[in-house]
């Protein structure tokens, strides 16, 4: 059985080794963030806007991640690009999108946060 002080030391490594293993990008082109061209925002507010965004094959779609971390996992489908893992926050992520589809995601860290890419 811990102790008071025991527990608070246990949660308190455990955030940190969390937060380490958090912050990855997983790959990609990191910048600070954008707000041109083929941008989603991944916003303070919960949302992904344009919740949905149409481009072309071969595309650059860039995520640009505000003050609040999130991340992009999308639907496991042919043609899907890598991810987004970790923790973001203050960066932008791009991914190029080469097959044609509707590729949905996900914010695995705030679940209600989805959207769609949609290659033509």
């Amino acid at each position: 059985m811990l102790t008071r002080i025991q527990g608070r030391t246990l949660a308190l490594l455990i955030g940190i080794v969390t937060a380490y293993g958090c912050g990855s990008n997983n790959g990609g082109d990191v910048s600070g963030p954008n707000t041109g061209g083929n941008t989603v925002t991944a916003t303070a507010d919960l949302t992904f806007t344009p919740g949905t965004i149409t481009v072309h094959t071969g595309d650059v779609v860039t995520f640009a991640f505000k003050s609040v971390g999130h991340n992009v996992f999308f639907d496991t489908q042919a043609g899907t690009p890598a991810d987004i893992g970790g923790t973001n926050a203050n960066v932008s992520i791009q991914r190029t999108f080469t097959t044609a589809g509707s590729f949905g995601y996900t914010c695995h860290i705030h679940p209600s946060m989805h959207g769609t890419v949609v290659v033509q």
